[in-house]
């Protein structure tokens, strides 16, 4: 076969994982976030703050408490966001729960000057809302264009090219 898949599903899914994390831990940390179940569903972009404590990962968001994303958690709390790279390489569809949680440690630990611009009354502004994404599970794709590529360019050229699988970009992750 021309392409092959020698990985298993649980190396595929750790990879995407790590390559997931990666994204949304550096120069991209952008997400579109939403409420499921509420009357304003629309998602809104976000900047995801990541807190890594002992190993493990946490995403947080810094909220305006008179915003509909924090008012509608009143309503249901089942959360849902996207995320692209900055490369589009890597695609989430990322499922969870969203809650308030001012944790002044927390707040203080993710706090830096471009949050801090959104805050007149800085750290104890009383608009602020630290909200934590108690993630359950994300769909994750890894572009794979150049598979893809190769196999329109074989068949353009009068080859017979396989499929390409795919089994190896994309998977459901448990976060």
């Amino acid at each position: 076969m021309f392409f092959q898949n020698d990985k298993t599903d649980a190396e595929v899914r750790a990879d995407l994982e790590e390559k997931l994390w990666d994204g949304l831990s550096s120069s991209s940390p952008f997400v579109m976030l939403g409420l499921n179940g509420v009357e304003d569903s629309r998602t809104r972009p976000m900047t995801a703050q990541i807190d890594e404590v002992d190993g493990s990962k946490t995403i947080y968001f810094f909220a305006d408490k008179r915003e509909h994303l924090v008012k509608g958690l009143s309503e249901s709390s089942d959360a849902v966001a996207t995320f692209v790279s900055k490369g589009h390489d890597i695609f989430a569809h990322i499922h969870g729960r969203l809650v308030i949680d001012n944790d002044r440690a927390v707040i203080e630990r993710l706090w830096n000057p471009m949050i801090a611009a959104w805050y007149e009354g800085d750290q104890d502004d009383p608009n602020l809302a630290l909200l934590r994404f108690d993630t359950r599970m994300a769909n994750v794709w890894e572009a794979s264009g150049l598979e893809h590529l190769k196999a329109a360019a074989i068949e353009a050229f009068g080859g017979d090219a396989d499929t390409p699988d795919y089994d190896d970009k994309r998977a459901d992750v448990e976060l």
